[in-house]
């Protein structure tokens, strides 16, 4: 199996950047201009964080929830991100123009509710979908649902180090996505979560290799 590849999301301070650059994180997820999250940041907030994250290493990927169009494909025209991943109702016709116009990675979420939801993921024509309890919630959906699922895509949703292993080993993601679980009580990003998190992909990727 290749190795499992980590995506934290919900980046907002300089500090989230600072832990970042330490560790072998594949993907930083900014949440732009979205208010009903507490972790959504204006564009001038993802500039400065995004300008201080070791791209060498960790591509920075935009999270949208039904943005104007044209924002998004400014912004990874611009190279400001390099990914973008769509949260909202965004369809197939708003993908397909996204990635005409810049030929640019795109994932789109999907929350799975039961199994049909599974084979809308597998029909978009995001370069992958990303499968999910909901937006943000932090929760697990059932993934005897996505057993077989054959594309690559990246999991979300209520994973931590206590059940990442069965997670991987279940449905053999490309990558994982971890947001909720990775925050103090105070809505930060706790580093030492962070490492007991990457430690467990880590040792889940050298059982696997």
């Amino acid at each position: 199996m290749p190795d499992v590849l980590i995506k934290i999301c919900g980046l907002k301070r300089k500090e989230d950047i600072e832990i970042i650059n330490k560790y072998p994180i594949d993907f930083a997820g900014f949440i732009v201009d979205y208010p009903l999250s507490k972790r959504s940041i204006g564009i001038d907030t993802l500039k400065a964080l995004v300008s201080a994250l070791d791209r060498k290493k960790t591509k920075a990927v935009g999270v949208f929830v039904n943005k104007d169009i044209k924002a998004v494909i400014d912004l990874l025209n611009s190279g400001i991100i390099d990914i973008a991943q769509l949260h909202g109702t965004e369809d197939d016709f708003y993908i397909e123009k996204v990635k005409n116009k810049t030929n640019k990675t795109i994932i789109k979420a999907f929350e799975i509710k039961e199994k049909e939801d599974i084979q809308k993921a597998k029909n978009t024509l995001a370069d992958f979908p990303l499968l999910d309890k909901g937006k943000g919630e932090g929760s697990v959906f059932n993934h005897e649902f996505a057993k077989g699922f054959d594309r690559k895509f990246f999991l979300a949703g209520g994973l931590n180090p206590e059940n990442i292993s069965k997670a991987i080993n279940t449905l053999c993601p490309y990558a994982v996505d971890l947001s909720t679980y990775l925050e103090d009580k105070n809505g930060n990003k706790d580093e030492e979560k962070i490492i007991r998190f990457v430690n467990a992909i880590k040792y889940n990727n050298k059982q696997n290799a």
